[in-house]
């Protein structure tokens, strides 16, 4: 109780109900719009950005040999090493790749149909939260 008798405001049931009402609305707002954008992601899914461009090869061994002062030799065997080790970050990715694809199909067999959904939306939330 208030000092002049009154109980507090937040007891008040037409509070309580106005935030009840505000909390639904904004969980309705935020499915809604996690719906759409997994639809969406899964209507246009983006391409596998690749790891290392040809380009980006060369502008990185020129900057070492810049940079480094190397000779020849030097920036060939750099250029070996950073060729192999490419080539294993790209086999580790694609691995990794596969197993994320593989557990998601294997949490989806698990779940009905309602689950299957609010699945993907979090998976949407997840992805979209690490391109930021």
């Amino acid at each position: 109780m208030t000092p002049g008798g009154c109980p507090p405001p937040w007891r008040d049931p037409r509070v309580i109900g106005l935030i009840l009402l505000v909390f639904l609305c904004g969980s309705a707002a935020g499915a809604l719009s996690a719906r759409y954008r997994y639809r969406q992601m899964m209507q246009n899914p983006k391409p596998p950005v690749a790891a290392w461009k040809e380009s980006g090869k060369e502008i990185t061994l020129q900057k070492f040999r810049k940079e480094l002062n190397l000779s020849d030799d030097q920036a060939k065997e750099i250029e070996l090493v950073l060729d192999d080790f490419m080539m294993y970050y790209q086999t580790l990715q694609a691995q990794m790749d596969e197993v994320r694809a593989s557990g998601k199909e294997r949490i989806v067999r698990v779940l009905d149909a309602n689950q299957q959904e609010k699945f993907g939306r979090m998976m949407s939330d997840l992805q979209s939260r690490q391109i930021r």
